[in-house]
């Protein structure tokens, strides 16, 4: 269709479209467990037995919390985009294998793999040109 097609003009508009509706999630997804204190960060961080990495859980589960927090906003900005890209998708690598080891079940880990799938891919395009670095 013609008129779809003159969309490509706009994919700047379209990757700050994706950063800001993506981050913003990322944001609500991670602020409860960033401000969960230490008990809720051993509970994330012990998903990381899964990879056979039982030392420092609470730690492991504060990075989860800061990355998708604090990691959902420097999306939003465009601000150091392709290593917060990186770090969200190891996140969601972790909890990829996290939620399938469980019950073995894709469906139950769908969601995990979907934002692992997006934020690997934007690690290629950036974030354009409608952001903070300008990359």
């Amino acid at each position: 269709m013609a008129i779809l097609g003159k969309l490509g003009r706009y994919q700047n508009f379209g990757l700050l479209i994706m950063r800001v509706g993506l981050g913003a999630m990322m944001i609500l997804h991670g602020k409860d467990k960033l401000l969960g204190g230490p008990d809720k960060w051993a509970e994330l961080g012990e998903a990381m037995g899964k990879l056979h990495i039982h030392f420092w859980p609470a730690f492991w589960g504060f990075m989860c919390a800061f990355t998708e927090t604090i990691g959902g906003l420097f999306c939003i900005l465009g601000l150091w985009f392709r290593p917060v890209c990186l770090a969200l998708f190891i996140n969601f690598v972790v909890a990829t294998v996290f939620h399938y080891s469980n019950i073995y079940n894709i469906a139950d880990a769908s969601h995990a793999i979907e934002l692992m799938c997006t934020f690997f891919g934007l690690m290629f395009i950036g974030a354009g040109a409608y952001s903070v670095d300008k990359s």
